[in-house]
């Protein structure tokens, strides 16, 4: 007679979350997971990543209801080699075509509204982004991070406002600025993946802050306390307050997670890759 599966806890400082995976299912996809995020109905979106020369169009976002439960899945004829994923006060979801250079911008439907940056040409501005994510005054946030170690920022209309960032180890440089998130109170919050950091803006791109307690920081999610949540290669899960506090530290995952956003009910989704899957952490009573 088999065991029964152990039940796992996590805390990050006070709080406690149950651990569930694999969390949701969907129709077999050559893709891997790379990215999820959530829009204002709790439907989660998950971000499938592939080889589009050698592999099919399969789906590239697969659709989820609140509970796990497929939807339905787009992006194969319009999305090539995705990487991260987020969504806007509109339910707008923006995706990071990361080879192609550009940031497509879509329904929840999968219908092209829109795009950042010039498909197929690198440096237009673009050069092999990593992460996007929309502010809370409207502003848009681009890490460029594979090639061009910069940050770019687009007004809601889709003119480009500024960038900032140069490759080194100095305050504002980047190795790999590999995930970026904004905070309402106007903190812009950069993974410096290659160089064990977190790094710390005003709206204007003016350096306030390093945070280095990790080890190649991957994917960035705050919530609307101002907290940040920062997953590693340790492999860990961190909590930062809004002064750069450690509030606490867990391990969740397996070997890590290239994704992370958080539910209207206090759950938190990891996009992980290897093994590829989703997991939740389920808040528990506190």
């Amino acid at each position: 007679m088999p065991l029964p599966k152990p039940e796992l806890i996590v805390a990050l400082g006070d709080t406690r979350y149950l651990v569930e995976r694999p969390f949701g299912s969907w129709p077999q996809n050559a893709g891997f997971v790379t990215d999820v995020t959530v829009d204002s109905r709790g439907h989660v979106f998950v971000m499938l990543r592939h080889d589009p020369l050698t592999q099919p169009n399969d789906p590239r976002v697969i659709e989820l209801s609140p509970e796990g439960d497929y939807i339905g899945g787009w992006g194969g004829d319009l999305i090539a080699d995705s990487h991260m994923l987020t969504t806007d006060a509109q339910d707008r979801i923006l995706c990071v075509d990361r080879d192609m250079h550009e940031v497509i911008i879509c329904s929840v439907k999968g219908e092209k509204l829109g795009a950042l940056g010039q498909r197929g040409e690198p440096a237009a501005p673009f050069n092999h982004p990593t992460d996007v994510h929309v502010s809370s005054w409207g502003d848009i946030y681009i890490a460029d991070g594979y090639a061009a170690s910069r940050v770019h920022r687009f007004s809601a209309y889709g003119v480009h406002i500024q960038s900032w960032g140069s490759q080194g180890s100095g305050d504002g440089q980047f190795g790999w600025p590999h995930a970026i998130w904004t905070h309402a109170d106007g903190r812009v919050v950069v993974v410096d993946r290659t160089h064990n950091r977190v790094q710390v803006f005003d709206h204007n791109g003016a350096h306030l802050a390093s945070w280095t307690h990790f080890y190649q920081p991957v994917a960035i999610w705050g919530d609307a306390d101002g907290n940040t949540y920062v997953t590693d290669m340790i492999p860990s899960l961190q909590k930062i307050g809004p002064a750069g506090e450690k509030l606490g530290r867990c391990r969740p995952f397996l070997n890590g997670a290239h994704g992370i956003f958080g539910m209207a009910n206090g759950d938190i989704l990891l996009a992980e890759t290897n093994p590829s899957r989703l997991t939740r952490l389920r808040l528990l009573d506190q």
